[in-house]
């Protein structure tokens, strides 16, 4: 077994490897709840990278399951991976239900199949369990006041998936990948052969898009008052990142085609800059 400073410091590599987004704001945390970020974010980065990697789809799904049973057997005390020992000690902790990371591997191996989305109810469900899993797992981590908390995490993570869905909708169809239900699809007569800005039907369907994210985003921001300063901070950071791409998205007039929309780096530092008095209760 990795002994666990070990397995703590393989963690913080990774994410300093690969979170270029988001590895900045985990120091909006105290040294505990950083550390605690670097084991979740590398456990969503393992999940991610067993999927995207080399293999057919079934031997990738085998991967993953494979995941599944060793994340259970790290339950048990069995560590068999280097970033287990330092997760086990996260969830124990801070009381983490460990089904929120069952949950994300379930969300990850949908995409190997290829999501089937007829409704919206289908997507929320696929957002749950990519977007919301995580959150539900960080407020733990962060420390939150009331239950409600939870429903409200659980919001925002559906908000910042339709956004990464609607950013990404040029590059998911190149790769035959449809998150959008068909149901509504149908409803603006707008098939993916159709999408462009030339086509009202598909500025249509955008604004419809954005807007029912829009509300999802008002529902998630109610989870800012129900955490405690340190958890505020780096919820108010990547909330703004995530909204700022939404609100691009819009004034682009829902060309997510010309070029993917992005958020400056100034504008990411500036975010950071704004969270830092919450971080400490100013």
């Amino acid at each position: 077994m990795v002994p666990l400073s070990q397995s703590y410091r393989h963690c913080k590599l990774l994410t300093q490897r690969t979170a270029k987004n988001f590895g900045p704001a985990f120091w909006l945390l105290p040294r505990q709840q950083r550390y605690g970020m670097y084991a979740l974010y590398a456990f969503m980065r393992r999940t991610d990278d067993l999927a995207d990697g080399d293999g057919t789809i079934a031997e990738r799904q085998q991967q993953l399951e494979r995941w599944r049973q060793q994340l259970s057997d790290a339950e048990q005390g069995n560590f068999s991976d280097p970033i287990l020992p330092a997760l086990l000690d996260v969830v124990l902790r801070h009381g983490i239900p460990l089904q929120h990371f069952h949950e994300v591997i379930t969300g990850v191996a949908m995409d190997l199949t290829g999501v089937s989305i007829h409704d919206f109810a289908d997507l929320e469900r696929y957002c749950y369990h990519v977007a919301s899993a995580v959150g539900l797992a960080c407020i733990h981590l962060w420390g939150f006041r009331q239950p409600e908390a939870r429903e409200q995490a659980i919001a925002t993570g559906i908000a910042f998936q339709l956004t990464n869905i609607l950013r990404d909708l040029r590059e998911d169809a190149e790769q035959g990948r449809l998150y959008l239900p068909t149901v509504e699809l149908q409803q603006f007569d707008c098939p993916p052969t159709t999408w462009n800005c030339d086509n009202p039907k598909f500025l249509e369907l955008m604004r419809f898009q954005v807007d029912r994210a829009e509300q999802y985003y008002q529902q998630g921001w109610l989870l800012h008052a129900n955490l405690y300063p340190h958890g505020q901070a780096i919820f108010q950071a990547m909330y703004q990142t995530y909204h700022t791409i939404l609100k691009t998205i819009r004034l682009r007039n829902y060309d997510v085609f010309t070029e993917r929309v992005r958020v400056r780096k100034r504008m990411k530092l500036r975010y950071l800059l704004q969270a830092v008095p919450t971080r400490f209760g100013w």
